[in-house]
């Protein structure tokens, strides 16, 4: 009896189309059904093949030997789900698996996962292909009801093709280049260049910022604070003098009612979240990096399963969720909010635009509860953090709106025009979610007042202020510029600029996490506090690279070639062809370039394997010295920030030294102690805590010394994920 093969992305997903097609045994890489095989891949298990294993030279990096350039570009498994490989193999040679059926993500990413597996097992067998943008057990039945030919998404597949390999020939090639005739790890690509000259010139605008003193007016007549407004409808000028010769004319003067409007308003909820937008509230309200709120999310989706498919692009959902909503509520019950989740459940649940909207759904819907009953129990302090905004922002699209009575009254004094207004809240709606944050509520009680009327000023006051240069960045933020980078071109072009909003701007939203754990992994940038800055070594690369490779229209140049693939409306060979031009007059840029890179931070401590100077760096997680010398690995922590506190100014204490006479030193306000007086401590604080909890703090803090991969050489072991 034949069977049909079903290739999955990822094994939640494909255990989900298991349980839908009745594939029950569990067997090696899968599950099996009277009918079909259920497979899935773990991500990526075959990429484009290191410059290596074209040449046994190219181990040794040599400007000499740049560009490289190879004919045909090689298929290789990745050593860490090689296993996953070959059970996936083994599966698609067998005798009896008639057709394939490719299920993998839905977009352009999902297509190339499939195929390049496919292609290394060099089968050749009928495919079919699942294009469904939910997993619900209805949408999957839906898709195999009405499966489409393989061969109509050939041309997306070219593009997903044609992206990697111009990533790879740019990238392994300008680093290489850069790296080579500086003697430094200066790794440089589509993505991750442009975001750190973003946050470079973010910070040239604050550097040369010229603040400038603004001045306003505010009275008090009736017991109502009024603002003052200018012909223009602004409330500050920057002349002094004019407000100081309205104010004298002020004086002794009435109060005139002119105009009083009132009006019923509503708002909605914000929109349901995808990763860059719950990435950003995480970082804004708990301080979460990008790549850990992606990490409790991975544990929450796919251990829990209490929340969807985490990276998401959309913030809708399609039709057919809808029906399911009772039952992810009813799921959700058990927390701080069943007396919300009751009150919606009252009434039917209908589709409405703020929240459903098949066509702003690609690959996948906004994240939102499964229909897994959940156990806020099990859930590690972080997991609820993350799963309590999903949860909240799911219910607040479901609650009616905020309703409020807006009262806005105008004034003249002699020929001034004053303004106030007042807010009545009618209907607290998805508000009362968020009632701790409420920023919607009445300003002021306003008193019945009718036009004409008259009252005394009891009080003018000049206000004055001062502009600010924008704010540094900080992760949350960088991921909103990543997101929309369009107010960081050069490019007055509307069609690339369309193109980077429509495309998702730089990277995506499984990749930006890394992207920037990457930029600070290599001491390119730095954190001050929250802040993020550029390191002399970020500023310096900045000079060095090509220009085209700052820029994010570079992103926007290719994705519309790319499209043009995808739509059969260009050749991919002749995309490659024009991306290996480039690659040529990029080296030949590095290479003929004066410029100088100059380490700022070398000590005169040698390394203890090479000589070479060691690097003192800041990295993400504390203080290291790593060896100059591109071709050593050698790297020794300095210190390192802990999770424990200073017990006089709370701010986190750094571990510094070695063995015996190491220290946790509070670097605010100078608080020292021994590593064995914090044994001590521990030991006897609180209900006498046990000897194996001091002992897995200590070994947690030992794993995050020793696991650091921050030496600005390694990057250069795993070069091509840096240019995704």
């Amino acid at each position: 009896m034949t069977k049909t093969l079903v290739l999955a992305e990822k094994p939640s997903v494909g255990k989900d189309i298991a349980r839908v097609l009745q594939c029950h045994k569990n067997i090696n890489g899968g599950l099996e059904g009277n009918k079909y095989i259920v497979t899935w891949a773990l991500g990526h298990l075959v990429t484009l093949a290191d410059p290596e294993m074209y040449d046994h030279k190219y181990q040794k990096w040599n400007l000499d030997d740049l560009p490289i350039m190879p004919e045909r570009m090689k298929l290789v498994v990745i050593k860490n789900t090689a296993k996953q490989f070959n059970a996936i193999k083994n599966l698609l040679n067998r005798n009896d698996i008639k057709d394939i059926i490719i299920a993998t993500d839905a977009g352009r990413e999902g297509e190339l996962v499939a195929r390049w597996i496919i292609n290394k097992a060099h089968v050749k067998k009928p495919m079919k292909r699942l294009w469904i943008s939910s997993v619900t057990d209805k949408a999957i039945k839906d898709g195999f009801k009405n499966l489409k030919n393989a061969r109509d998404y050939e041309p997306l597949y070219q593009s997903g093709y044609s992206r990697s390999v111009a990533d790879w020939l740019v990238g392994i090639n300008a680093t290489r280049a850069l790296t080579c005739k500086y003697n430094a790890q200066l790794a440089c690509g589509r993505v991750q260049t442009p975001t750190l000259a973003m946050i470079d010139k973010r910070e040239t605008e604050i550097k040369n910022f010229q603040p400038k003193n603004y001045y306003g007016i505010e009275i008090l007549s009736n017991n109502i604070y009024w603002s003052w407004l200018s012909n223009k409808n602004e409330k500050h000028i920057f002349n002094q003098n004019k407000i100081d010769n309205i104010i004298e004319q002020l004086q002794n003067s009435k109060l005139k009612i002119t105009n009083i409007t009132t009006n019923n308003k509503k708002s909605y909820a914000p929109l349901l979240y995808d990763l860059t937008e719950l990435q950003r509230d995480a970082n804004k309200i708990y301080g979460f990096s990008a790549k850990e709120t992606l990490s409790i999310m991975q544990s929450l989706y796919e251990y829990h399963k209490v929340l969807t498919y985490p990276r998401t692009d959309s913030r809708y959902l399609t039709e057919d969720i809808v029906p399911t909503l009772k039952e992810r509520l009813i799921a959700s019950k058990g927390g701080y909010f069943d007396d919300v989740i009751d009150q919606i459940l009252a009434n039917p649940i209908k589709k409405q635009n703020h929240f459903v909207n098949n066509k702003k759904v690609s690959d996948h819907h906004a994240i939102i509860p499964t229909e897994q009953p959940v156990m806020l129990g099990a859930f590690s302090d972080s997991e609820f953090k993350i799963y309590d905004l999903v949860l909240k922002r799911f219910l607040a699209v479901l609650l009616p709106p905020y309703i409020y009575k807006k009262t806005t009254i105008k004034a003249k004094v002699n020929q001034e025009t004053f303004t106030t207004s007042g807010k009545i809240e009618i209907q607290s709606g998805w508000q009362q979610i968020y009632n701790h944050d409420n920023t919607e509520q009445f300003e002021q009680v306003l008193p019945l007042m009718k036009e004409n009327d008259q009252y005394v000023v009891s009080e003018i006051k000049k206000t004055c202020g001062q502009t600010t240069p924008p704010a540094y960045f900080n992760e949350a933020t960088l991921l909103s510029a990543m997101e929309n980078p369009v107010h960081y071109t050069n490019n007055k072009s509307k069609q690339l600029n369309s193109t980077l909003i429509n495309t998702g701007g730089l990277g995506t939203v499984a990749t930006r996490a890394d992207i920037i754990d990457k930029l600070f992994n290599t001491f390119l940038i730095e954190k001050r506090n929250n802040e993020i800055h550029v390191t002399n070594k970020g500023k310096q690369l900045l000079q060095l690279v090509p220009q085209d490779l700052k820029e994010p229209e570079l992103t926007a140049k290719w994705e519309l070639q790319l499209a043009k693939i995808a739509k059969k409306q260009q050749k991919p060979d002749q995309f490659i062809n024009e991306i290996r031009q480039y690659t040529k007059k990029i080296i030949n840029e590095i290479n003929s370039s004066q410029a100088t890179f100059k380490h700022d931070n070398l000590t005169t401590k040698k390394c203890p394997e090479c000589s070479h100077f060691m690097l003192e760096v800041n990295g993400k997680k504390g203080k290291l010295l790593v060896c100059s010398n591109p071709d050593c690995k050698h790297k020794e922590t300095v210190s390192i920030i802990t999770n424990a506190r200073c017990p006089n100014c709370h701010k986190k204490l750094e571990l510094v030294g070695k063995k015996e006479k190491q220290l946790f030193v509070c670097k605010t306000c100078g608080y020292r102690q021994s590593m064995n007086a914090f044994k001590k401590e521990r030991a006897t604080k609180g209900n006498e805590a046990r000897k194996s909890d001091i002992k897995k703090y200590l070994q947690q803090q030992k794993k995050q010394q020793t696991n650091i991969e921050d030496s600005p050489f390694a990057a250069l072991l795993n070069i091509k994920d840096e240019l995704k």
